[in-house]
């Protein structure tokens, strides 16, 4: 067998890790013939509902998964880690001002990036889902400043397959035929869902649906609401489908993209082709090299509309980083 991937997972007892661990497990996320290590961290209040999940995951007994290790020190559970899926965070609670919720998570991905610093792999590549998942990835990244930044991505693929399903929805083709979709931005309400440059059987996605109110209104504000819809009609996050879009983005980020096709991620803008301010985590269309290596796609003509709405998400990630400058060792 191949040498194990060695796979951290925090937020280890919560519902989006609970329907992300056993299709790691199984094979979904790099394969049916790679072997993985699970390091799963949790708080130590809910070590006993994570010993419960580790029980789970050894009922299985899924061939790939070759170690289990759970803890609330990540020092010990990044230790010599390939990957880190960070989706523990503190969700906002009622009455909490989201300068607040800013703050609260810093000292969470402050300890966690001087955990990936000090244990981890030199190339661990690291994927944050906890929200506000832009500025806590950033806040990881300033504080592991020995591993790449380039290693550092946000989730914006579940908003990515949020504004896939639309489209195809509207057009009445099957998903499979919408491709080129992008989230700019942050993974917020200010998030940017691109149909300029989609796809919809090989065609631009605006001359197959014509509507445009549809497309710069409707669209849009579905897929930037979309969370907050889920949670009204279910009274929790969404977790299945945040835990799918997880594996999309592995998926994606270790085999080579096919010619023509990108995704999203949210991203270390250093160098980027769109006169973004660098020192953000912001949502671009990428494509992958294989093993997680990515670059930019240029050279995408951006209209007015879009430029306006770029500028709105990179207002807003500027404000989320200066709320937690001097707190969180941001530049």
């Amino acid at each position: 067998m191949k040498k194990a991937r060695k796979v951290a997972v925090t937020g280890g007892a919560g519902q989006i890790a609970y329907n992300l661990l056993f299709r790691i497990a199984s094979g979904d996320m790099f394969g049916p013939d790679a072997p993985v290590e699970l390091h799963i961290l949790e708080v130590p209040e809910v070590m006993k509902t994570l010993e419960g999940v580790k029980m789970e995951l050894q009922d299985c007994a899924f061939p790939l998964l070759t170690k289990i290790s759970i803890g609330s020190d990540p020092n010990k559970i990044f230790e010599g880690i390939d990957l880190a899926l960070l989706i523990g965070s503190k969700p906002r609670g009622p009455g909490m001002e989201r300068g607040e919720l800013l703050q609260e998570n810093a000292k969470i991905f402050v300890e966690q990036g001087k955990a990936l610093e000090k244990s981890a792999d030199r190339n661990v590549k690291v994927y944050v889902v906890g929200n506000p998942c832009n500025t806590n990835a950033l806040i990881a990244l300033e504080n592991a400043p020995s591993i790449p930044r380039k290693n550092f991505h946000a989730m914006t693929r579940l908003d990515q397959n949020r504004a896939t399903f639309q489209l195809a929805q509207k057009a009445n083709v099957g998903v499979h035929e919408v491709s080129n979709v992008t989230i700019w931005g942050n993974h917020s309400s200010t998030q940017v869902p691109d149909f300029t440059h989609a796809k919809i059987q090989g065609k631009p996605a605006d001359s197959v649906i014509t509507d445009q109110n549809w497309l710069q209104n409707t669209f849009v504000s579905t897929v930037q609401k979309r969370g907050a819809e889920i949670i009204a009609a279910r009274g929790k996050s969404s977790a299945a489908s945040a835990a799918s879009a997880v594996i999309d983005t592995i998926q994606s980020l270790y085999r080579p993209t096919a010619p023509g096709n990108w995704f999203s991620s949210g991203v270390w803008a250093e160098n980027n082709p769109y006169e973004i301010e660098e020192q953000l985590i912001f949502s671009f269309p990428i494509r992958s090299k294989g093993e997680g290596e990515w670059e930019f796609v240029k050279d995408l003509k951006l209209d007015g509309w879009l430029l306006k709405k770029l500028a709105e998400t990179q207002r807003e990630l500027v404000e989320e980083r200066d709320q937690v400058r001097g707190f969180a060792r941001l530049i």
